[in-house]
């Protein structure tokens, strides 16, 4: 076997097609541009007044297939990652990137910490059922 054969089985699944490393989907990055944290539940929305992304040359077909996806309904991070087949880091990256270019913005949930306590809401339902 060739060394050519040798290399081209390495980079190359003929039942997947062309491997291509996460990494060259980010650029390298591990983080976006607007370094925050996504949450797995964090709700991605697209902006009333994006633009077409295929018309915008800096974004790659991942970053296009979200910005579609989400046309149809807010979507997850998760669920985003899901349905692109990609790797959670990945799909971080890519929305930071399209949060950055103002084709999106996240809706974070709640923290816990901020939710109120569980025995305040059970005086209210007691107390409104004493009226």
């Amino acid at each position: 076997m060739s060394t050519e054969g040798q290399g081209r089985s390495h980079w190359f699944d003929d039942e997947a097609g062309p491997v291509v490393r996460p990494y060259a989907m980010t650029r390298g990055r591990t983080t976006s541009a607007v370094q925050h944290r996504l949450d797995l539940i964090a709700l991605v929305v697209v902006e009333p007044h994006a633009d077409d992304p295929d018309a915008d040359s800096s974004l790659s077909p991942e970053h296009v297939d979200i910005v579609d996806l989400c046309r149809e309904a807010p979507q997850s991070v998760a669920e985003l990652a899901a349905e692109l087949n990609l790797p959670i880091g990945v799909v971080r990256v890519l929305v930071g990137d399209l949060v950055d270019a103002e084709f999106v913005h996240v809706n974070r949930p709640v923290p816990p910490a901020e939710l109120p306590d569980e025995s305040i809401l059970r005086d209210v339902i007691n107390g409104l059922r004493a009226l």
